[in-house]
């Protein structure tokens, strides 16, 4: 991907006195939007593009060449994208928010880009100041469209969004999501607040609202509520997948590029500073913990 034209050597330039020696600087949070087409995922991979990887080489031009850490609420995988993902960072330069903000977004390809930069306490880890997350998946159920299908599942057989919603029911509140996601070292089980299923036209947009994801999570419930509305399963089979722990359909999963990290709240309040942010005063919207993979 070629990176944008700036004139932002004079960034570095001024990023000029580094603390980092001591130990030192600010911390800094920041929204991030990506168009995950052609990134291995959001976590840096060696020899793949990553989000991760375009964000710290971003920093490192405006930190002399010295990497900075980037983490983040939740961990994309190839394909997915993110309308709100959230990011923080120690940065130990002189650079206010405002700039700091210019200046990475100046720097980062085409497909990434950075908005609202502001600092925040110094321990504030996106993932762990997040409440709750939510992924919209997004169907084109109509004529192709090379266009609309870039960013959504292209499904011709029409579908039953009220039954498909009433599947969705079915995944909500808390339980043990084995037979649709991998727990990687943890619980698998998860609460979900919500699932809903609207369509506007020829868009089908499935909303998943959660305190956090099992990797594939989305994917796969979204397969199975495909399968109900084209007709092939009901509610009542996606009730018992989900109590049988088992792989789900054969673990069928949905393709990633309908995928996109649509929102994240921010819950967690923060010891800061007086001249620092609270994360949550405006009740932060994005989305993230294991995320989707």
């Amino acid at each position: 991907m070629t990176r944008r034209k700036s004139s932002s050597s004079n960034w570095s330039e001024n990023a000029g006195t580094r603390e980092g020696a001591l130990g030192r600087g600010h911390r800094f949070r920041a929204r991030v939007e990506y168009d995950g087409t052609d990134f291995a995922g959001y976590q840096a991979q060696r020899g793949a593009r990553t989000v991760q990887g375009a964000l710290e080489d971003a920093l490192a031009q405006l930190n002399g060449g010295a990497r900075l850490r980037v983490d983040a609420a939740g961990r994309t995988d190839a394909g997915v994208h993110a309308a709100d993902q959230v990011i923080a960072f120690t940065y130990p330069g002189r650079l206010s928010a405002q700039d700091l903000g210019r200046a990475i977004d100046a720097l980062l390809p085409a497909d990434v880009s950075v908005r609202d930069v502001r600092r925040v306490a110094q321990g504030f880890h996106p993932r762990r100041a997040a409440r709750f997350r939510e992924y919209r998946y997004t169907v084109w159920n109509g004529p192709r469209s090379p266009l609309r299908e870039r960013l959504a599942l292209g499904v011709r057989s029409p579908l039953n969004t009220g039954a498909m919603a009433r599947a969705g029911s079915v995944l909500e509140g808390r339980h043990d999501f084995s037979a649709f996601g991998a727990a990687i070292g943890a619980s698998p089980i998860r609460t979900v607040h919500r699932v809903r299923v609207r369509r506007k036209g020829s868009e089908v947009t499935i909303d998943v609202v959660a305190d956090a994801f099992l990797r594939g999570m989305v994917r796969r419930m979204v397969a199975a509520l495909l399968e109900v509305g084209r007709g092939n399963i009901d509610a009542d089979a996606v009730g018992q997948a989900l109590v049988g722990r088992k792989a789900a359909f054969d673990g069928a999963a949905a393709p990633a590029k309908g995928l996109s990290l649509r929102r994240v709240t921010l819950g967690r309040r923060e010891k800061i500073g007086p001249d620092e942010v609270q994360p949550d005063e405006v009740q932060e919207e994005l989305d993230g913990e294991h995320e989707e993979r």
